[in-house]
């Protein structure tokens, strides 16, 4: 009896440890007498004890890589630093097992060869400002190159691109001198502009005092105009009376004298007479003896 149950704890042991379950994401590489013999998949497994063994355990999560700065030079013979991230991510596991030693250092020297190559092309200033076609490249070539290493890579991103001190020195000063250059241009736009809205400003004054000064005239003329035609009517009403009254000569040759008196209290220098003044006057002595007589 100690026997069997000795046995069974011998097989428990033996047996236990060949039992693997493989977690989402990940995949198990298996060998059977050093050999690849398949690759699990997520779920139970079971390995036949003595024979497999589980050569490599891979994830299939997308994986990001931080490399150091990398010295590179360009055309026009600058030396510049510049660190590179790739996003990469493991599509066949048996591949990746066996296609590459250290696949990770292998990926960070291609970055490396293929970033001092495409920099090697540009210019300081096309490197500086071509970010999106050199990450672009590198990607195709990384993607291509890894594919037997069962590798795809995703994305490669320029982290840092740093030039030599004095270069940013350089560069900071034309940046600085650029700033100020557009500031004059913006100062002198606004100074433009402003002039230009002061003088439209001016001109539609001008226009509009022209234009009340003519209102103001016309209606002053208008107001002048309607009040001589008003005293020509009143008088022309009032001549109209004295004929529907019917007043003599005398009467008329009367208001025509306290006319003539009026328009001598003006400021005139020169007074026509009438041709009737001898009849008017003849007419003055007629009054004067009718009064007298009166008196008496």
């Amino acid at each position: 009896m100690s026997i069997f149950i000795a046995i069974l704890v011998i097989a428990a042991i033996i047996l236990i440890p060949c039992v693997k379950v493989v977690p989402q994401a990940k995949t198990y590489v298996i060998e059977r007498l050093g050999s690849y013999y398949v690759t699990w998949s997520n779920g139970l497994h079971f390995k036949v004890p003595f024979l497999d063994r589980v050569a490599k355990e891979v994830s299939l999560k997308e994986t990001v890589k931080d490399f150091a700065p990398q010295p590179v030079i360009t055309k026009d013979n600058v030396t510049m630093q510049i660190d590179t991230v790739v996003y990469f991510q493991i599509t066949d596991a048996k591949l990746y097992t066996y296609g590459v030693d250290y696949p990770i250092s292998a990926i960070e020297n291609l970055t490396a060869t293929t970033l001092r190559n495409l920099i090697g092309e540009l210019e300081l200033d096309q490197t500086l400002t071509s970010r999106d076609i050199i990450n672009s490249k590198m990607r195709s070539i990384l993607d291509e190159a890894t594919d037997p290493w069962g590798i795809k890579v995703n994305r490669v991103e320029v982290k840092n691109i740093l030039p030599p001190k004095d270069i940013q020195e350089a560069m900071e000063k034309q940046m600085r001198a650029e700033r100020e250059r557009r500031e004059k241009i913006l100062q002198a736009e606004g100074e433009k502009k402003s002039s230009i809205l002061i003088a439209e400003g001016e001109k539609e004054s001008a226009i509009l005092r022209a234009e009340a000064d003519k209102e103001a005239r016309i209606k002053r003329a208008e107001g002048e105009a309607e009040a001589l035609l008003k005293i020509k009517q009143a008088e022309a009403d009032g001549m109209k009376l004295l004929k529907e009254a019917k007043a003599d000569d005398s009467v008329l040759r009367l208001k025509s004298y306290e006319t003539l008196s009026k328009i001598a209290d003006g400021q005139s220098t020169k007074i026509i007479l009438p041709a009737e003044l001898n009849g008017i006057a003849s007419f003055g002595t007629v009054l004067k003896e009718t009064l007298k007589d009166s008196k008496k």
